[in-house]
């Protein structure tokens, strides 16, 4: 039984991060389809560009708080009844499945972001649990704003930011199993920012203002 309960919590977290916001903004408020528009991407700073600041801010808000209802709301409801594993590692599976969700949506042919705001907000439910997880986020928040401000492209501060997660961990000591789980987000985000990279090498990266 535990371990179809899990199933279930796994499934429901991978169709909360599915849940296109991006796109749907875009039909509801514009009556496009954002994939045909700017970068084509269905994140929030594509959202920002194509349908505007108070959109994109939404959509924003939205993409957090997606990764952050999966493991906060899902692990502790279900943390007394999946005893199989333990709290903190229901809560890393959740937020990877949302993650997962986001980045490789069922709803859109399993296209989706790059993972930047969900994986926020997974974090965000994770370090309510963590005190080295809370000081790592808070660094890898300013590390995203200071390069942001100085080179005003959001996918290169988006990839240095992620890298340097779990390098504050562990200069802070943080429990393994967050690290680890840290590392394979770092590995989700370049990932889905590889277009980004070879534009960042070759110099045409487009600045967000």
């Amino acid at each position: 039984m535990p371990w179809i309960i899990l199933a279930l919590a796994i499934i429901i977290s991978y169709l909360t991060g599915s849940i296109p916001t991006a796109y749907i903004f875009g039909r509801i408020f514009k009556g496009i389809d954002i994939r045909k528009s700017g970068s084509g991407n269905i994140g929030a700073t594509n959202a920002l560009r194509v349908l505007g600041k108070k959109a994109g801010i939404t959509v924003l808000a939205l993409d957090i708080l997606k990764g952050f209802l999966a493991v906060f709301i899902l692990s502790n409801l279900l943390k007394d009844k999946i005893l199989i594993i333990p709290p903190e590692m229901l809560g890393i599976i959740l937020g990877i499945a949302c993650i997962v969700g986001h980045n490789w949506t069922v709803f859109l042919n399993f296209k989706g972001g790059k993972g930047v705001a969900t994986t926020l907000g997974v974090l965000l439910a994770l370090a309510a649990e963590a005190a080295a997880l809370k000081i790592s986020l808070g660094l890898v928040v300013l590390t995203w704003v200071l390069f942001f401000l100085f080179f005003r492209i959001v996918s290169l501060a988006s990839i240095i930011a992620a890298i340097s997660l779990p390098v504050y961990m562990v200069l802070f000591s943080a429990p393994y199993s967050l690290t680890l789980s840290a590392i394979i987000l770092v590995f989700f985000i370049i990932l889905r920012h590889r277009p980004n990279i070879n534009r960042l090498m070759q110099g045409k990266e487009k600045k967000i203002f």
